[in-house]
């Protein structure tokens, strides 16, 4: 190599990135090339450093379908793939981040979740077989239940799993399911009146991801299961759960500026530093703790319980069963953490 291009000849040369420098792996490389793929429920760039993921079905409160988590890893491996990507962040267009599963249509009993990215027809997610295995009056088969769930589990962990950090950027709500997705993210910032937290321990629901006593601990986790409530965001910042709970106004400044700090920083690095922490991560039982909680949420879904929830949302409409759950706890709505003069 030409002495006067080494990289003792360029200051700080450890900073440019995987496609920068005359010694760069990717110089003289050809770009990825644009990938055409769109997605049903969340879009896709690169800016700079950064990779883009942000879920889009603001209209439905960004609620989880059966494409959500297959689009979510395509996402995910398409910029850890990516030699530009030092860094990705997860957000939700409209008034929250994700409001969970769409329950509206597992409770009413139709099980329908759209055409979707793959045909599902004829296997364990074959909305007809579901319905089916969540019948009252049937027989559940919990393997077929598990079949399902931990199909969603897999494309949500790909946030954990994936080689370079991850960073969940909530705002609004962050409830449900919604949760599931955000806990397996390296990092989460959010808005200091964000509503973190997963309602439907109260009836048909144990959170599948199984990540709440590895990101709070035992008897905060508890605190939260045993009872459904919710965290604010600012509450989130102070029990460890995020790393930083700004003012709503002031979310997307705090959120840029913690990514531009992290894209700084060699890729190799990152993702060293990544597998170091995940080795102590994973050697707490994450994934033991994502299949049993699996298993659980099949069940309560399958409780004497769990039935009359579903039967009373396929009777009354799930939000009127919603404000029945809720109602007593005094949480019943969004407001919960909005501020006075809201």
């Amino acid at each position: 190599m030409d002495s006067e291009k080494h990289s003792g000849t360029r200051p700080a040369a450890w900073y440019e990135g995987l496609t920068d420098g005359p010694d760069a792996p990717w110089a003289g490389r050809p770009l990825p090339a644009d990938d055409s793929t769109t997605y049903r429920t969340l879009t896709y760039e690169v800016d700079g450093r950064i990779a883009r993921i942000t879920f889009n079905r603001p209209e439905h409160g960004n609620a989880i379908t059966a494409d959500t988590p297959i689009e979510l890893a395509h996402a995910v491996e398409r910029a850890d793939l990516d030699p530009r990507v030092h860094v990705m962040v997860v957000s939700g267009r409209g008034k929250g981040f994700c409001g969970g599963y769409d329950l509206s249509i597992f409770a009413e009993n139709s099980f329908d979740l759209g055409v979707g990215t793959h045909d599902t027809a004829g296997t364990v997610l074959d909305p007809g077989v579901q319905a089916a295995n969540h019948n009252p009056w049937g027989t559940w088969d919990p393997m077929v239940d598990y079949a399902m769930m931990s199909r969603f589990n897999r494309g949500f962990a790909s946030l954990l799993y994936a080689n370079k950090p991850t960073v969940a950027k909530l705002h609004g709500f962050a409830v449900a399911g919604g949760t599931d997705i955000a806990l397996y993210a390296d990092q989460i910032i959010c808005a200091d009146d964000t509503k973190i937290g997963y309602p439907p321990t109260r009836v048909w629901g144990i959170p599948a991801a199984g990540m709440w006593a590895h990101r709070l601990g035992d008897q905060r986790a508890k605190r939260l299961l045993f009872t459904g409530d919710c965290l604010s965001g600012k509450q989130a910042e102070e029990w460890g759960l995020a790393v930083e709970a700004p003012p709503a106004d002031q979310l997307d400044e705090r959120t840029e500026a913690l990514l531009e700090r992290i894209a700084r920083m060699p890729v190799n690095q990152l993702i060293m530093a990544k597998l170091a922490l995940n080795s102590a991560l994973l050697a707490q039982g994450v994934q033991n703790s994502g299949m049993i909680s699996t298993v659980f949420d099949g069940i309560s879904r399958h409780t004497r319980e769990g039935y009359a929830f579903q039967l009373r949302a396929a009777t009354t409409g799930f939000r009127e069963a919603v404000r029945e759950r809720d109602e007593p706890y005094g949480d019943w709505k969004r407001s919960q953490f909005e501020k006075p003069e809201q």
